[in-house]
């Protein structure tokens, strides 16, 4: 079956950085399923696996604007460190969770930290990083009605849905 907008796709894949650094894999794990043009995957991963078909392998380097995007300096807040819990215990290179003034939540990165304050970062952790990707296409499936009407997979390898 060809991959293509609203298939469900399970893929094996290794992410390097361009270094050379394995970043992330399946290997060891169960494929990662999603579901095919609705943004579940980033736009330079999704153009290659766009037509291809089960079985198949695709290597492919993005860039920062078809990855995770460009770094954003202004992306970058320093907050008092009193605003955390539990300030002896945070750490470089943690994530927090934000409550946003719209109710929805961002995921920081904790930077630094200094006497007073601590430095978050709003970037995503692979931000302004080109990547290579090396995907094998496992399984190209038809979603179940209720896939389509979530927006996501429900198989228990791709995104869960909370009842």
């Amino acid at each position: 079956m060809v991959i293509e907008k609203n298939k469900v796709v399970s893929i094996d894949y290794t992410v390097k950085d361009d270094n050379g650094e394995v970043i992330d894999t399946s290997e060891g794990r169960e494929p990662l399923s999603f579901l095919f043009g609705t943004g579940s995957i980033i736009p330079g991963l999704e153009k290659e696996l766009d037509g291809k078909e089960e079985g198949e392998s695709v290597s492919v380097t993005v860039t920062p604007e078809e990855g995770y995007g460009t770094y954003d300096e202004r992306l970058l807040v320093d907050v008092p460190k009193t605003s955390f819990q539990n300030p002896d215990q945070i750490q470089a290179g943690m994530q927090v969770q934000a409550q946003n003034q719209d109710g929805s939540t961002q995921v920081l990165t904790i930077k630094d930290i200094g006497e007073e304050s601590v430095k978050l970062d709003g970037n995503h952790p692979l931000a302004g990083m080109v990547l290579s990707f090396d995907v094998d296409i496992a399984n190209v499936r038809e979603p179940s009605s209720e896939e389509l009407e979530h927006g996501h997979v429900h198989d228990g390898n791709g995104q869960e849905h909370a009842e």
